[in-house]
Order: C-alpha cells, then structure tokens, then sequence
C-alpha cells in the first residue's frame, strides 16, 4: 500500500509511471527496417516476415471467401448469439453518434458551412497471441460500416494452420468486412500503410497491437506517403475510485480484468480506505489463483499500484494525473464527483458497472487512448471514420462587407497577395452593371 501524502511530487510522478518499454532504441530501429523492407518487397516481405513470427507455411496472404465462410459456420450457436447482441448494441451506440452539418450566415451574403463525408478506405488490425478477439473487430468493423466507408479491409496474424479464430471470422462477416489478410505485426501496419501486391493500400489504421505494432502505426503516421491512424496506445490499463463502502470482491476482479491482458497492463486502485485496499489485496490473491491466464495476470499485477490518500476529492485528483484508460468509479457520491473527472478514456460507474461491459457488449467502443493520452485523446467512435472539411460561400453583397476587413488583416500580415485576391473583386463591382446576386 502506498500513502500517498507521504510521498514527494516526484515520487508521486513515479508512482503512477507506465511499466517503461526497455529498450525504445532498438523497438524503433527493428520496426523501421520491416517498414523499409515490405515498402520495398511487398508481399515477399510480408510473407517471409508471417513465416518466422506466425506460421511457415502460410502461402497465400488473403484468406479465401470459403475459408472464411467455413470458419464462420464453424461458431457455436452460444457464441454467435452473444456476438450479435455485441453488434447490435455497438451498432445502435455508433449511429447515435451521426453527426450534423452546420451552415450558419456569419455576415450578410457569406455563409459558411461544416460537412462529414466517409473515409474511402481504412485497414483494421486485429491482434493474434494468447487470445482471440471478436470484440475488436466489433469495435473496429461496426463503426466503419456505420460510416459507409467504401474500402474496409482487416489484418490479422494466422495461428499455426495458416488460419484465424472462427469467432474472429464470424464477427467480421457480421460487419460486412471485405477481406482479411493473414499477417500482423509491424509488417501488416506497414502493408495497410503502403499497400502491395495482395493488400489494399487504406487512408487510416485503427486497432491495438503490441509494442511493434504501437510504434509501426506511429512511423507510418508520420510519412506523407503513409496512412493516418486511430491514436497512440500502449498496454492496457485501468484505474479503479473505491471508498470505504466499496465491494473489494468488485474492485480485485476489475483490476484482475485488465491484468490478464498482459504481462505489461497496469492495474490501479486509489482509495482512501486503508481496510478496503487490504480486503481487495486478499480477494486479487484468492481470484488471481482461479485465472486460467494466471501467469500473465500474476506479471502484471507487478505493476499494479494500491495507493491511499486522504480523501475521495483526493483521489480524483490522483486519477486525473495518472489519465487511465479505464476509469471504475465505486463511490457512494459518485454525482458529486463524477463532474470532477477530467481525464479518462471510459468511465464506469457504479458497482454494476464491470469494465468488461464496455470491452464486449455495452455499446461503446472500446480502442481507448492509454499510457496518459486519454488527457488529449478520444475514444474511438464514428467521426474518427469520417473527415470533417468546411465550405464557404461569399455573394457580392457577402465581399463588399467583409472585404475590406481581409484586405486590412492580409496587409496587416505582409500578404499582399492575399490582399489583392480581394482587391480585384471590389474593384471589379465598382462597375455597377457588374453588381447583381
């Protein structure tokens, strides 16, 4: 247990510290020879590259229309149910999200106006590893259908048959996917980024990945040739608000939810209830032991951090420095301080609020900013699938009101240019028989 006035600003700083990448240099180095390498060898490179990592067989980067049909089929009925009512729910949440055009008169005769329109093509990346995970696909697929984006394409890692998770497969039928490609890593963000032979070139990456593939969207983003991506993510986190009154049973199986994603998750638990962090501290042990993925949530739950302070006021504070991913708020005043949470990815609230509602089948997405970018960062929802472009129109009447303010600023600036792009309208409606709407 950590007190939390006992300790300097920098150990505070140092307490809500992410679990450090231990080498960035070399992540960095290693991530930008397979970027150069696929930009130059295409799909030789991604299947040399799903050879070593994935499966040495794989001949074909492009799953087949009756592979995947057969995988899909493949589903229990248990499983394809709860996946639609997934969909359904993530589905009804995205299209309450359709935002609205804007076309407001500033000033007499100039209107201006503010649309949305799909992106053309984006690429999904689904992780492979220790688990399948249909709900990413759902929380990636259903948006981009909603959005009507033309090309949709998802990548993901094939297992040791050359091929991927019935229920993965299932999950992207539903979202109407138009094809899956069998690679991951650095290599499918770069394939997506930059297209080959076999896989679609897209204008913008979502999905979450490991550390390779954190820092190949990051690469990518930043080459004009490239593709844009969803956010910045790291390892996935969560912090939980308890008070004294608060179920420790709950707060350990929160924290557990995050820690068997992997070995480098943080857990977080702030209190200011020195019994109930011991009592949660006894229920992780006796929960953590039933976990099938004990090993990786025992690591993770290295870095957690059980951290006591003075008050709940307190403890918002502490949450909105540290800017989790996920936030569980188990306080009995939650109304009073819900409005003082500034920083976090989604909100949980209230002791029926799991986390893992939000990661399968609440509604809302759940590809949240983490690593403390959820203090300028979003969650993923529609418009992230759309660009935002403005339209302006100016009429006679709208140039000779506003015309002469441009001129002013423009010369203002030294642009005279700029200047005389207005100059040569007004004079031209200085010839009246030129004056008419």
């Amino acid at each position: 247990m950590i007190t939390w006035s006992a300790l300097s600003p920098a150990e505070q700083s140092a307490t809500l510290a992410r679990p450090a990448n231990a080498d960035n240099v070399s992540l960095q180095k290693t991530v930008a020879d397979i970027i150069a390498q696929v930009q130059t060898e295409g799909d030789k490179a991604v299947l040399s590259l799903t050879h070593q990592f994935d499966c040495p067989d794989t001949t074909s980067l492009c799953l087949s229309e009756e592979q995947w049909d057969t995988l899909a089929n493949s589903v229990d009925e248990d499983v394809k149910q709860a996946i639609v009512i997934a969909y359904d729910n993530i589905k009804a949440f995205h299209q309450a999200q359709q935002p609205e055009s804007v076309i407001l008169e500033t000033t007499q005769g100039v209107v201006c106006e503010q649309h949305f329109a799909s992106l053309s093509a984006v690429g999904l990346y689904i992780p492979g590893g220790t688990a399948p995970l249909p709900s990413t696909v759902l929380m990636l697929g259903v948006p981009s259908q909603v959005a009507q984006c033309a090309t949709r394409v998802l990548c993901t890692p094939p297992n040791k048959e050359g091929l991927i998770a019935p229920e993965i497969a299932f999950a992207a039928k539903l979202c109407n996917v138009q094809k899956i490609f069998l690679c991951g890593g650095a290599q499918a963000i770069a394939a997506m980024a930059f297209g080959t032979e076999t896989i679609t070139k897209v204008d913008k990456i979502f999905g979450p990945g490991n550390s390779f593939v954190t820092e190949a969207k990051q690469q990518v983003s930043q080459t004009p040739q490239g593709a844009a991506i969803d956010m910045p993510a790291g390892p996935s986190e969560v912090l939980v608000l308890a008070d004294e009154n608060a179920n420790p049973a709950f707060v350990a199986a929160d924290l557990l939810s995050q820690a068997e994603h992997g070995h480098d998750s943080q857990s977080v638990m702030v209190s200011n209830s020195a019994a109930l962090i011991e009592q949660t501290k006894d229920h992780v042990a006796t929960q953590l032991a039933q976990l099938t993925r004990v090993d990786i949530a025992s690591q993770a739950m290295q870095h957690a951090r059980y951290i006591l302070v003075d008050s709940v006021a307190e403890a918002v504070q502490v949450s909105n420095q540290y800017a989790p991913e996920h936030l569980i708020v188990q306080l009995d005043q939650v109304c009073e301080f819900l409005p003082l949470i500034q920083n976090a990815g989604s909100i949980f609230v209230g002791p029926w609020s799991p986390e893992s509602a939000g990661d399968y089948a609440s509604g809302t997405n759940h590809v949240l900013p983490t690593y403390g970018y959820s203090k300028n960062y979003n969650s993923l929802g529609l418009v992230d699938f759309m660009r935002r472009y403005t339209v302006q129109t100016l009429s006679q009447t709208g140039l000779r009101y506003l015309g002469p303010a441009i001129m002013t600023l423009a010369k203002a600036e030294g642009l005279t240019a700029h200047e005389n792009a207005v100059k040569v309208r007004l004079d031209a409606l200085e010839d009246k028989d030129n004056w008419h709407d």
